[in-house]
C-alpha cells in the first residue's frame, strides 16, 4: 500500500503543497509591490484629472473614461490590500482561552489558514494581471502610467511646512476675510429691519452666487441690535429641496427652542394647517424677525405667508436669493423692500484678497513689487467675494516671488479663456481644487456626499476621514488632531465655511458653497468618487460605486431594477443613508447583507423626520424587523470601522459577533433603545469612540471595559446599578477626550466616589466632562492634574464652597454647569481674577443659594449666563454690571421677588441689567410655559 502511494503522494501531492506555500510566502512582497502601483496610479489619475479640464468636451469625455478605467484598478488594489491586512490581523487573534487545544487542532489550523491565504495569493495575481495589462495598453498610447507621489506637485510648493497656517485663528479669518466690503449695505440692511413702519415687510437681498449674500445676512442676523429689537428669531435655510411643512416644522423647532420651551409633541406628525396653527400662536404678539436663506423657488412665499401673521408692531422677513423673480413674488400680498447687492469695488477687492493672501492689513504686509500682480489677478474674478478668496487662499500657500506670481497670472487667464460655456468663479473654484496637494483632495470631495445645504458636524467628519484612511499618521498626534489640521486648511482657502464655534473656539460645524457642491458633484462623476441617489431614484451615474450617499425621499422612487443590480454587483465601502422615510425590505436585503467589504455604513439622520418618542410601537417594531438581518450577521462585516445608528431603529440588542469587528473605530447608537452591551465589545482594541443611548447599561463591562485603551470618547455611562469596579476601569483609558456619566435613578453612588475620582485623575487629556452624582453625596472636584477640561457639567455634586474655589484653577475652563445641587452653599462668591475664560455660566436648582457676589475683574468673558429653580435668589447677582462681555442673561422660574426687582417698571435693579442685550425671564406651571417676558437693550 505504502509503495503505491508514496511514489503519488512524491510526485503530485507533496509538489502541489510546495507550489501553495511557495506562493503563499511570496504574498507579502506581492502586497508591497501593489501598494507601488498603487501610488502610481492614484497619480496617473491626478495628473489626467488636471489635463482634463485644459481640453474641449471630446478629448475630455475621452480621458475621463481612461481615468474611470483606472479607478476601477485602484478599486481592485484598495480591495486586494485590506482583504490581506485583515486577513493577517485575523490569523493573528488569539484564541479563546476557554477551549481545549486538541492534537489535531495544528493541522487542523494549517488548512483552515492555507484555503483563504491561496485565495488571496490568487487575487493578487489577478490584480497584478489586471495592473500589467492597463499598464501596457497606456504606454502604447503614449500615456505611460510611471509617475509618483512621493514628490509634492510643484503647484503645492509651500505646504510643506503650514505649521503657522495651521494655527490662524479661525475667528480671524471670519472676522476679517468675510466683512470687507460689507460695512455699507451691512448698515443698510440693519436700518431696513429695526426701523420704518410698523406693517411686516419683507427684505429680500438679491445677488448672483458667490456673492456673499449667505455670509451678509448672517453678520445682519447676529447684530446685536437686531437682536435687541425683536423678541423673536429664527434662520431658516430653505435651498432647492425644501418642503413647506419642513419650514414651518423648523421655525417652530426654533421658537422653541429660543425660548427654551418644549417643542410640541406631534411636531413630527403635524399636517400643515396644524403647523401653520401652532407657528401664528408662537408669533401671535411678538415682534419676530426670520431670515430664509437661500430661496430658489417663486411659490416659496406662498406656502408659508399665512402662518407668518402681521400684528403690524414691525415684524421682519428677510429673504436671501440669486432670482429676482423671487424677491418679486412677494410684492402682492406683502411690502417688499429689495436690496440688490453689488460686486465688490476694484478698492475692496483689493484690501479682501491681500488679507486672505497676506493675512493682514494690505498696506502694511502686501510686498510693493506684488502689488500690480495682484490687481491684475483680482481684476480677474470680477468683484465676487467667493472667487476672490479661493484665490487668495491659494496664493496664501505659495512662495512671495513676483515670477511665481506673474505666472500664475498668465495660467489664469489661459483658465479663464477654456471652456466658454463655464462661468468665471466656476473656473477660479476649479483652479483652486486641482492646487490643493493630493491628502486633501478627498477630504474636500467628501463634502459632496452630504445634501445640499447641510452643516456638518466636523466630529462626525473627522470620525468618517479616519475610517476612510485620508488621515496619515504624524508622530504622536492623535488620527483626530491630523484631520483637524486638514480641515483648517480647507477653511484657510475659503473652499470650506465655518458654520459654528465650540465654546472653546474650536471648528463645531462647516458646510460648502452650493457652488463649490456642484463643482464637487462633477468631480465625483468624474473619478467615481461617491455616487447618488437622489429624490427620483436614480443614479446619478453609471460604473463601479465605492460611496452610496442616498437622500432623502430617495426610497420612495427607487424602483429602478437596473438600478438595485448596479448597485448589488458593486463592492460599496461607505454607504450613507440621509433620509426621513422607512428603508425598503428590498434594499436591506439585498444590500446590506451582502455588503460585507462595508467601512463605513451611516444611518444616523433616518430620524429627521421622526420623533423617537412619538412613533408608534408597531412602527418601531416594523422597521427593528427590517434591519435584523444586517444586526445579526453584523460579525460578517470584519472590514467596518465606522458604524453610526444613531436613532436609526428600535435596536434592543447587538449579537455577541460584534467581538470580531477588530476594524471598528467608532459606534453611535445614541437615541436607541439597547439596554445593554455584550461583554464581546471589549475585544474592540482599536475602538476610539464610544457613543451610547442613556439607557444602555454597562453591567456586562464592569470587569473589562479597561482593555478598551484606545478610547477618546465615551459617553453616554450609565451608573444606575453598575458596581465600582466599572469605575475602577475607566482609570485604565488614559486616552478618553470626553466622559459623560448619567443615571436616569441613582447616578454616581457613595461607594463609587473615591474611584470614579481616582479613574479621572488618570484622564490627562480629558477636555469635556459630565457628571449626574446621586442626590446627597459630597464629590471631591476637581482632581488637581485635570488642567485640559474645556467643559465641565456637575449634577446633584453638592459642591462646597472651597471646593468651589478650586475650579478657578483649571485654565482652559469655558463652560460651567452646575444642577439640581451641583452646589450646597448659600452663597456664592466670584473674586477678581477667578474664571477669566469661562464664557457660559450655568446655576439650576441650586436650592441652598440666597446670594451671588461678582467681584470687577471677575468672569471678564462671560457671555451667557443662566439662573435656574434657584428659588431663594430673590435679587440679580450683586456686581452684575461688571460682566462687559455678557450677551444673554435667561432666568427661568425663579421667585417672584427676584422677578419684581427687575421688572421694566419699577424694579429697582432693573437699571443695572441695561448693558445686556438679551433679558429673557421665563415662569413654568405645571411643565407649561406661563409667562415670558423678553427685555432687550441696545448696545452701543
Amino acid at each position: 500500500m505504502l509503495d503505491t502511494v508514496w511514489p503519488f503522494a512524491r510526485d503530485y501531492v507533496f509538489p502541489l503543497i510546495m507550489g501553495a506555500v511557495n506562493m503563499i510566502r511570496g504574498v507579502r512582497n506581492e502586497i508591497d509591490d501593489i501598494q507601488n502601483e498603487l501610488g502610481r496610479f492614484e497619480a496617473f489619475i491626478n495628473e489626467q484629472d488636471r489635463k482634463a479640464e485644459a481640453e474641449d468636451d471630446e478629448t475630455r469625455d475621452r480621458i475621463i473614461n481612461r481615468v474611470k478605467l483606472v479607478r476601477e484598478a485602484v478599486f481592485r488594489m484598495e480591495d486586494v490590500i485590506d482583504e490581506y491586512v485583515s486577513g493577517e490581523e485575523q490569523q493573528h487573534q488569539p484564541s479563546d482561552p476557554g477551549c481545549v487545544v486538541l492534537p489535531c487542532e495544528p493541522v487542523d489550523h494549517f488548512i483552515k489558514t492555507m484555503i483563504p491565504r491561496l485565495q488571496i495569493a490568487s487575487k493578487i495575481n489577478g490584480v497584478k494581471s489586471q495592473v500589467h495589462e492597463i499598464k501596457e495598453r497606456y504606454e502604447r498610447d503614449g500615456f505611460p502610467i510611471q509617475s509618483s507621489l512621493e514628490q509634492p506637485p510643484e503647484s503645492s510648493r509651500g505646504n510643506q511646512d503650514l505649521a503657522s497656517h495651521y494655527l490662524k485663528e479661525l475667528p480671524l479669518y471670519i472676522e476679517e476675510a468675510d466683512v470687507v466690503g460689507f460695512e455699507a449695505p451691512k448698515a443698510a440692511l440693519i436700518g431696513l429691519l429695526v426701523k420704518g413702519r410698523a406693517k411686516r415687510t419683507i427684505v429680500s437681498l438679491v445677488g448672483m452666487g458667490g456673492q456673499g449674500k449667505t455670509t451678509l445676512a448672517k453678520k445682519v442676523f447676529d447684530n446685536k441690535e437686531v437682536i435687541g429689537h425683536f423678541n423673536c428669531h429664527a434662520w431658516v435655510t430653505v435651498s432647492q429641496s425644501y418642503t413647506g411643512d419642513g419650514l414651518l416644522r423648523d421655525m417652530l423647532q426654533q421658537f422653541c427652542n429660543e425660548k427654551e420651551e418644549n417643542k410640541p409633541a406631534n411636531i413630527s406628525t403635524m399636517n400643515r394647517a396644524s403647523l401653520i396653527k401652532e407657528v401664528r400662536r408662537y408669533l401671535r404678539q411678538n415682534r419676530y424677525v426670520i431670515f430664509f436663506d437661500d430661496v430658489w423657488n417663486e411659490h416659496f412665499w406662498d406656502q408659508i405667508q399665512f402662518a407668518l401673521i402681521d400684528d403690524k408692531n414691525g415684524s421682519r422677513i428677510f429673504i436671501t436669493t440669486r432670482d429676482m423673480r423671487v424677491a418679486s413674488c412677494c410684492k402682492k400680498t406683502s411690502f417688499v423692500e429689495l436690496h440688490e447687492l453689488q460686486p465688490l469695488t476694484p478698492e475692496k477687492s483689493l484690501e479682501l484678497f491681500c488679507r486672505k493672501a497676506f493675512g493682514s492689513d494690505p498696506n502694511e504686509c502686501c510686498p510693493q513689487d506684488l502689488m500690480g500682480i495682484s490687481s491684475e489677478i483680482v481684476k480677474k474674478c470680477e468683484g465676487l467675494p467667493l472667487a476672490i478668496v479661493a484665490i487668495g487662499g491659494l496664493l496664501s500657500t505659495k512662495d512671495k516671488y513676483p515670477l511665481e506670481w506673474e505666472l500664475f497670472s498668465q495660467d489664469l487667464s489661459l483658465e479663464l479663456k477654456k471652456n466658454s460655456h463655464i462661468d468665471a468663479v466656476t473656473k477660479i473654484l476649479a483652479l483652486s481644487y486641482y492646487d490643493l496637494p493630493y491628502y486633501l483632495k478627498h477630504c474636500f470631495l467628501y463634502f459632496g456626499i452630504y445634501p445640499e445645504d447641510y452643516e456638518v458636524k466636523v466630529k462626525r467628519l473627522f470620525r468618517q476621514w479616519v475610517a476612510e484612511g485620508f488621515v496619515k499618521k504624524e508622530g504622536e498626534k492623535t488620527l483626530e488632531d491630523i484631520a483637524k489640521k486638514y480641515l483648517t486648511e480647507l477653511v484657510n482657502r475659503s473652499l470650506v465655511q465655518v458654520s459654528s464655534f465650540t465654546i472653546d473656539g474650536k471648528i463645531r460645524s462647516c458646510r460648502v458653497h452650493d457652488l463649490l457642491r456642484d463643482m464637487i458633484h462633477r468631480k465625483s462623476n468624474d473619478l467615481s468618487f461617491c455616487h447618488f441617489i437622489g429624490k427620483d431614484g436614480e443614479l446619478d451615474s453609471s460604473g463601479i460605486i465605492r460611496r452610496l450617499s442616498i437622500s432623502r425621499g430617495a426610497f420612495s422612487s427607487m424602483s429602478s431594477t437596473e438600478n438595485m443590480r448596479s448597485i448589488e454587483s458593486s463592492d460599496i465601502r461607505s454607504l450613507f443613508v440621509f433620509e426621513g422615510e422607512d428603508l425598503p425590505d428590498e434594499f436591506v436585503r439585498r444590500i446590506l447583507t451582502k455588503h460585507n467589504p462595508l467601512k463605513l455604513l451611516d444611518f444616523q439622520d433616518e430620524r429627521r423626520y421622526f420623533e423617537k418618542l412619538q412613533i408608534e410601537e408597531s412602527l418601531l417594531e416594523f422597521r427593528n424587523k427590517q434591519l435584523d438581518c444586517f444586526i445579526e450577521s453584523l460579525g460578517d462585516f470584519i472590514h467596518l470601522k465606522y458604524l453610526s445608528l444613531k436613532s436609526a431603529i428600535k435596536l434592543t440588542n447587538l449579537p455577541k459577533s460584534i467581538g470580531k469587528l477588530q476594524n471598528l473605530e467608532t459606534l453611535d447608537i445614541r437615541g436607541t433603545y439597547l439596554h445593554e452591551l455584550p461583554r464581546e465589545i471589549s475585544k474592540l482594541k482599536k475602538l476610539r469612540h464610544l457613543l451610547l443611548s442613556d439607557k444602555t447599561s454597562l453591567i456586562q463591562l464592569e470587569d473589562c471595559i479597561g482593555l478598551m485603551t484606545s478610547l477618546q470618547t465615551l459617553k453616554e455611562v450609565n451608573a444606575d446599578g453598575v458596581g465600582v469596579n466599572l469605575f475602577r476601569e475607566l482609570g485604565k483609558l488614559r486616552q478618553v477626550r470626553e466622559l459623560r456619566i448619567t443615571g436616569v435613578r441613582e447616578g454616581v453612588r457613595e461607594e463609587h466616589k473615591s474611584a470614579l475620582y481616582y479613574s479621572i485623575n488618570e484622564m490627562r487629556d480629558l477636555e469635556k466632562l459630565y457628571i449626574m452624582i446621586g442626590y446627597g453625596i459630597d464629590f471631591p472636584f476637581p482632581p488637581r492634574k485635570l488642567q485640559k477640561l474645556v467643559k465641565l457639567s456637575l449634577t446633584s455634586s453638592s459642591l462646597t464652597d472651597d471646593l468651589m474655589k478650586s475650579l478657578q484653577h483649571m485654565p482652559n475652563l469655558y463652560f460651567l454647569s452646575l444642577r439640581c445641587s451641583g452646589y450646597k452653599g448659600e452663597s456664592l462668591h466670584f473674586q477678581e481674577g477667578e474664571f477669566q475664560k469661562l464664557k457660559e455660566l450655568y446655576l439650576e436648582g441650586l436650592l441652598n443659594l440666597n446670594s451671588i457676589f461678582i467681584d470687577e475683574g471677575a468672569l471678564p468673558s462671560l457671555e451667557k449666563f443662566r439662573l435656574y429653580r434657584t428659588r431663594d435668589l430673590k435679587t440679580v447677582p450683586s456686581g452684575i454690571q461688571y460682566l462687559k462681555k455678557l450677551e444673554v442673561l435667561n432666568m427661568v422660574n425663579m421667585s417672584t421677588e427676584f422677578y419684581q426687582s427687575i421688572e421694566a417698571d419699577g424694579g429697582e435693579e432693573h437699571p443695572i441689567l441695561k448693558h445686556v442685550p438679551l433679558v429673557r425671564i421665563t415662569a413654568y406651571h405645571q411643565q407649561r410655559v406661563e409667562k415670558t417676558l423678553i427685555i432687550q437693550h441696545s448696545r452701543s
